[in-house]
């Protein structure tokens, strides 16, 4: 028997060692893409028992901790791996990660401008990890044109292939408000493998932050998604998400497949029990909600408290919702309150005149945190109509006016709205800004034309400067060429009172007054009131002399 050689025994072991120890790098690199955090862990860890100084293994640990929205752990991992790396540049542009994510940008800033010298500029990687760092869109400090530059810089080294990064580019531009670049960049990330869906999914959700008008495209990526890669599990997340407030079964539909295809999740409690909130079960919601709670201890997921202050707001209960709404506030990390937290918290508030001076303070504080101009509109006119409600006219109609600050192209009834409030609330200036628009860019529409004559008829009570004269004037002109339309013979006997009494009192004409009187009563034949004013002017000619005059 031919004897073999120790050395080669070692080799061919340290050969074995090296191909299992990349295996699981790359099992490591397959979880991260599905966001599986904590699998990646469990994938990392018996590598970097044997391999503690293994770089990329150690990255991808602190990116698995970072995913799993623990930052401290992920910031004392970085610190302990770079105490004895001092050099590696992956390492460093995690600490630059965990810096990015707890605010400090500047000192981010610098970690990452380290990270790439000490790569020689010349790392992909190393240029990924800081441009996923500023471009992911869930880092509010991350600078998207950093996030540009340092991505299209790994682009141009030579061998470059790799559609991770042109995918974080994409990010970098949409995070950036350049659409046109973002899609280019994700399409060239699908060129190089058109199996990478995560490039589609970020190119759905680019068109789905443009809102209305692109249901039909994203609904279509996002179902190629599902085609190409039943396991994508951020997919599923998402539409769970998008129905759950227009289609519960669908939503809970995406829900068990988001559930099935992740790693267990703490959250998939408060998942649960928010699906019975869904499905107008709000009292099922609180004891869900509250069992969650329960047996999580400290450790319970905050939303659940957020869960139970909306599900008690449905049961009109305001006191136990504002309780556990100051609950969730007190335990739940501020950048992780969203925008609809602030904004649905304000209108709970409105109920208590003690907190009145918060209410817009929280939704405004909404509004700059929210990027979707349908959720700042949702804001707002929820704002507006709490008021409405409450006849705080003014204050409604102020709110009215931002929605054409939000909103790009504004509509009649925003006009409306704001104007109708502004009346209401006796301020006729800001009242006939409004709708002086409003007749403007409607012109053969009678409202606005309408709304003008009774602002001014108000403004120039005695009708001396005939302030109201043109727009009642338009206000018959349109609605008696066709008085079919609803509410058309109200506006018209409005018009019509006012040219009685303007001929009558202002221009002292007995004839043209009594021409309109003709005009109503033939709408209304039976009002009593006209029948009086026909009868008194047709006796009384204002321009005749006074008896007893000189």
């Amino acid at each position: 028997m031919k004897r073999i050689k120790t050395g080669s025994l070692l080799l061919a072991a340290c050969m074995f060692g090296s191909s299992v120890l990349a295996q699981s790098v790359d099992q490591a690199k397959k979880f991260m893409y599905y966001e599986r955090f904590q699998s990646a862990k469990t994938a990392l860890q018996p590598i970097l028992g044997l391999t503690p100084v293994n770089e990329e293994a150690a990255y991808l640990y602190g990116q698995a901790e970072i995913g799993l929205e623990q930052l401290d752990e992920a910031g004392q991992w970085y610190q302990k791996n770079l105490q004895t790396n001092p050099n590696s540049a992956l390492l460093t542009a995690g600490a630059g990660h965990v810096l990015l994510l707890k605010g400090k940008a500047a000192e981010a800033r610098m970690k990452f401008e380290s990270a790439i010298s000490l790569s020689g500029g010349k790392n992909i990687a190393v240029f990924n990890a800081v441009g996923f760092a500023n471009s992911n869109p869930d880092t509010k400090n991350g600078d998207a044109a950093y996030a540009v530059d340092v991505l299209t810089r790994a682009t141009k080294i030579k061998g470059f292939k790799d559609p991770e990064v042109l995918t974080n580019l994409g990010d970098a531009y949409r995070k950036l408000g350049d659409g046109g670049n973002a899609v280019l960049s994700y399409d060239a990330a699908l060129r190089l493998n058109p199996n990478y869906v995560r490039a589609l999914y970020r190119k759905g959700k680019l068109y789905q932050t443009q809102g209305v008008g692109q249901e039909d495209l994203y609904m279509t990526l996002y179902n190629d998604v599902i085609s190409k890669d039943p396991a994508y599990a951020p997919v599923y997340g998402n539409l769970f998400n998008y129905f759950y407030s227009t289609n519960v079964p669908r939503s809970a539909d995406y829900l068990d497949k988001w559930l099935k295809h992740s790693d267990d999740d703490p959250k998939a409690c408060f998942y649960r029990a928010s699906m019975k909130y869904a499905q107008g079960l709000f009292n099922d919601a609180l004891s869900s909600s509250g069992a969650c709670i329960a047996a999580e201890g400290e450790n319970a997921y905050p939303n659940l408290f957020g869960l139970k202050a909306l599900s008690y707001m449905k049961l009109k209960d305001t006191v136990n919702a504002k309780a556990s709404y100051e609950t969730f506030f007190k335990v739940q990390d501020p950048e992780k309150i969203g925008a609809g937290d602030y904004a649905t918290y304000a209108l709970l508030l409105m109920n208590n005149p003690e907190d009145s001076m918060k209410v817009e303070t929280l939704t405004t504080k909404a509004l700059e945190i929210d990027s979707l101009e349908a959720n700042k509109l949702t804001y707002v006119r929820n704002l507006a109509k709490a008021y409405e409600s409450k006849m705080q006219y003014q204050s409604a109609a102020g709110w009215y006016a931002k929605v054409m600050k939000v909103r790009k192209n504004y509509s009649n009834v925003d006009l409306f709205n704001a104007g109708y409030n502004y009346y209401l609330a006796d301020k006729m200036d800001s009242s006939v800004v409004y709708f002086t628009e409003y007749a403007q860019k409607y012109p053969e529409d009678i409202m606005g034309h309408y709304m003008l004559g009774n602002a001014n008829a108000i403004i120039d009570s005695t009708g001396e400067l005939g302030l109201a004269v043109p727009h009642y004037e338009k206000t018959i002109q349109i609605a008696e060429s066709d008085t079919t339309k609803p509410n058309v013979k109200t506006r018209l006997l409005t018009a019509y009172r006012f040219f009685i009494g303007y001929y009558y009192n202002t221009k002292k004409d007995q004839k043209q007054s009594l021409q309109y009187i003709d005009k109503a009563l033939a709408i209304a034949p039976e009002d009593q009131q006209l029948l009086t004013f026909k009868e008194f002017v047709s006796k009384n000619d204002p321009a005749a002399p006074k008896r007893g005059g000189r």
